[in-house]
């Protein structure tokens, strides 16, 4: 039985970790198992990685290099951790997987989503997410939030319009894989964000509980 990797995609500031939290505690409180990552990081070493990328001291930082990184994260990650999960059936959960990469450093970074995408094919071995769910916030709105809560990475310190073109990107990929991406409105309270996701995720489950 193959289980279910749940990826949660959005601008930086969109709300994402505090729901995933809420998420967490809904699938406790129903007795689902699941694992949950985030990325870049997850094992130890996809850690030490992620040190390595959002250190604000790194700011010569090539965006080939940076797009290596995350892939390097990434590939860890899968081999040591995801995909052992869902060979056994789980539920994973992931705040950002290749999407992210694509769109920062495909699009913000200027290098193409397809060259990048190659890159994160040979990285995940063509490991796919069966359900992307998009945090929907202005792109501004979200980093301005992000900025006064907590003190902004390397890749947070970017400027709007940087933010703007990925927020853009996020816009037209989602409308064009409407079956694989599907949208939540992240404006709204915490616990009606919870809601849309939770339907989703346990329409994504039907197949596996």
């Amino acid at each position: 039985m193959t289980g279910k990797l749940i990826v949660f995609e959005g601008p930086d500031g969109s709300g994402k970790t505090t729901v995933i939290n809420e998420v967490k505690k809904r699938l406790k409180k129903d007795q689902i198992e699941y694992l949950d990552f985030r990325e870049p990081g997850g094992t130890p070493i996809s850690e030490k990685i992620r040190e390595i990328i959002i250190d604000n001291d790194n700011e010569d930082m090539t965006s080939r290099c940076e797009c290596l990184l995350f892939a390097a994260s990434r590939a860890q990650l899968i081999e040591e951790k995801i995909r052992p999960a869902l060979e056994k059936g789980k539920l994973v959960i992931c705040d950002r997987f290749v999407l992210s990469s694509l769109l920062y450093q495909g699009v913000g970074r200027g290098l193409g989503i397809e060259k990048v995408k190659v890159i994160n094919d040979f990285a995940t071995e063509n490991t796919k997410a069966d359900l992307t769910i998009f945090f929907d916030i202005d792109y501004k709105t979200a980093l301005v939030r992000k900025r006064a809560n907590f003190s902004a990475d390397r890749l947070e310190s970017e400027d709007f319009d940087f933010h703007r073109k990925i927020f853009d990107a996020y816009l037209d990929i989602t409308e064009r894989y409407k079956d694989e991406i599907k949208r939540v409105d992240a404006t709204k309270s915490i616990d009606e964000v919870t809601d849309q996701v939770m339907e989703l995720i346990y329409k994504s489950l039907e197949e596996i509980l």
